[in-house]
Order: C-alpha cells, then structure tokens, then sequence
C-alpha cells in the first residue's frame, strides 16, 4: 500500500490562478538529515512550514505536485469559526462543555490568523466579512434560534436576526438567520504562495515533484523514500497530504466525496449588501461570497463518491443547480456564470479535523484538514503541532485527536 492515496484533486476550472501563474522553481533535495519533512505543500503544509522555520526549525516540504497545485487551488476560502456540524448537534454527542471548547478554540485560532497575515503583509486579499448562517433544512427557524443561544452561552459572537430584518438589511430573500462577526476571505493560493515564501526565506526548503512513497522508522531519525528511489532522513515527519489520505494512519471516520463551486467574472459583485459570507443550515447546503476581485462565488451540492471521473461528469448539472439556487437566495433573477468546478473534499463526523501524533509511531504526525473549514484548519493544525514540537503540548490537542471516534 502506498503512503497516501493518489487523487485526481479537482475537475472543470477553477477562479484562482495557481495553475497559470505559478513560476515556482524546486530547490535541490537536501544531503543528510533533515529537523522537519512535511509531506504536502498546500495551504495546510505551506502554514507549518512558515510557523516551523520561524521558530528555527529546520524545515522541507515535499509535494508530488508544485504547490497550491492540489486541493488548495479548489478551496473557496471562506474562513470561518462555525463547523459544518452544528454546535447544539456537537452537544447532543459530547456534552455542552466539550462542543463549545472546539468551536471556541477554532474562533481563537483564525483571529490569530487573521493577524499574522496582516502582520506578515501577505497579498491574499483577507477581508474581514460578517458571516450570515440562514435557517434550512439541517435547522430550522427553532433549532437555528437554539443554536445563536448555544453559541451565546460559549462566548461566541453570533446574533439572531429574523427574517424580515436580514432582507432589509442585505437585500437578499427573507429567513431568518444568525449573523457572526471574526471570519474573513482570502485568495487561498496567493495565501499559501506567501506562506511559502516566508518560509523559504527563513531557510525552508521546498521541493516537487518529490512522491514520498514510503517512511521508514529509525532510531534517531526516520528514512523518506521516493517514488524515484530517491531517499532523505528527517526527525520528525508531518503528513499534510490533504484530501489524499493517508490510509495507513487516517482512521476511516475520516471520508473523501466531492464538492462543486461556481464563480462570475471580475466586477460581479456586490449583489447583496454588506458583503457577507451567505450560507445554509441546509443538507445539502449552498454557500456564497464575493471576492476582493468581485467575483461572487458559490458552491456546494456535495456527493459522497470520490471517484474523479464520476463527480466531473456533474459539473454541467451542478453548475446549473447552484446558480438558480443562488439566484433564488439573494433574489435576483439571473447569475452569469463564468468558472465551474469539482474538487474531492473530506468530512469528518464531528466536522472536524483530524491532527495529532500518528498512533505507535514516535515523531510522526497527521495534519489532516478534514471538513468544510480548511484554511481554518490549518491554523489550529499548525498551532497544535508547533506547540507539540516545542515540548509544550497544547491543552486542546486531544479534542482533534485522530484516533478520537474509535
């Protein structure tokens, strides 16, 4: 069995340039041994690497592909604090207590993003934007209003809005709603291309293609061997290969199916006020936002298959699907559609992430991003593993233990 799956990431076109712009050149593999091997360089793995050799970590970055060039190039990229599982349907598993500890923690996290990025002058186009949660089929008007108090009583920043005050004041179609303040939008590439940068400049090294196929324990250090017989030496070893699961370790609570998306031309938007991130407590859900560029973008329409050539099959359809069901959301009678796509995207039961040591394997780690959240993810997996490094264990860490189901 190879050390993660191999995937066709994504089909149709995108919005964002990574493909086209991409001038990224690879450096040599190192001689000897290395302090970090991070296995993935998309958002996930290009986050580590920036948090890691800032903190004098000697730091690689492997990809099979050039970076930004696998899921990140398909992610949407809005970055908010609330998981694709409600938080009152988190309580009903594991107690109050426990479900407002994850989703306050995430809230912390990307706030903290959220001003490294700005600090670290990243052009990414973050953008802080109210987030507008409207009540669907997953919750309804009474269940939605239980989840604002739930999310009250945690601290975290939600108001309930009813339905003729969200019409009035974002000109979309009325429903009720909550509306949270600390989420934001970037342009994810440009996100991960910057990260990478700094962590280049801070003595990373990043190098693709290079197809880790095997890791190989050792006393002091593990053996990475490529597919092309290549091999390298590393302490410690983080698998971020993202959607590509690593089927040895990943348990498999954590599952892949695809997803859809959909963006206009440039100087689309804004076609509701106030620029918020839009989206359903609906299943299947639908969820929209503009970009710095004025694209509105939105997707959704979720399959559980992963296999490519099935999910690209339906982009034609599902283009279709999500423009007249956003259309109908914020009541306009047509959207010019000018990008369609599908991409492999991963869930979780508790729509959250899977990040810690690798069972019985010292110094071998899992950061997969696993739910509809993976910007976000990111920056709690990097938080939690640098702090595991550092040999100052994070208190949170065994809530997204990826052992934690079973």
């Amino acid at each position: 069995m190879e050390l993660t799956e191999y995937r066709d990431l994504r089909g149709g076109r995108s919005c964002w340039t990574g493909d086209d712009t991409n001038t990224l050149i690879t450096d040599p593999l190192p001689d000897g041994e290395t302090d970090v091997a991070i296995i993935g360089a998309g958002v996930m793995g290009a986050m580590l690497a920036d948090r890691l050799s800032a903190a004098g970590r000697q730091v690689l970055l492997l990809d099979r592909r050039p970076p930004a060039h696998g899921s990140t190039a398909a992610s949407t990229a809005l970055v908010m604090w609330g998981a694709d599982v409600p938080l009152t349907h988190l309580a009903a598993r594991i107690g109050a207590a426990e479900a407002a500890r994850r989703w306050t923690r995430v809230f912390a996290t990307i706030r903290r993003l959220a001003d490294h990025i700005d600090a670290s002058g990243i052009a990414c186009g973050r953008i802080d934007r109210p987030e507008l949660y409207l009540a669907g089929t997953l919750l309804d008007e009474a269940a939605l209003h239980a989840e604002g108090e739930a999310r009250r009583r945690a601290g975290l920043p939600s108001a309930w809005l009813d339905a003729d005050d969200v019409a009035a004041r974002f000109g979309i179609a009325p429903r009720s709603a909550l509306l949270s303040d600390g989420c934001f939008e970037v342009d994810p590439v440009r996100l991960t291309l910057g990260l990478l940068d700094r962590a280049r400049r801070a003595g990373a090294r990043a190098c693709f293609p290079a197809d880790v196929v095997r890791i190989e324990p050792g006393t002091e250090a593990r053996t990475l061997h490529l597919a092309d017989g290549r091999e390298l030496r590393a302490c410690d070893v983080i698998i971020a290969s993202g959607y590509e699961r690593a089927t040895w370790f990943l348990p498999p609570a954590f599952t892949v199916g695809a997803s859809y998306a959909i963006a206009t031309a440039p100087g689309t938007a804004p076609l509701w006020r106030d620029n918020a991130m839009i989206w359903e407590a609906s299943s299947p859900y639908l969820y929209t936002r503009a970009t710095a560029d004025g694209r509105v973008i939105a997707g959704g329409e979720d399959e559980d298959f992963a296999d490519a050539r099935q999910r690209d099959a339906l982009i034609g359809a599902k283009r279709g699907t999500i423009a007249a069901k956003l259309a109908a959301m914020i009541d306009i009678a047509d959207l010019p559609v000018e990008c369609a796509w599908a991409a492999a995207f991963g869930s979780s039961p508790d729509g959250l992430p899977a990040i810690g040591p690798v069972a019985g394997h010292d110094r071998l780690w899992l950061a997969a991003g696993f739910g509809g959240n993976g910007v976000s993810f990111a920056a709690l997996g990097t938080e939690l593993i640098a702090a595991a490094l550092a040999g100052t264990p994070d208190p949170d860490a065994l809530c997204f233990d990826p052992y934690r189901f079973g």
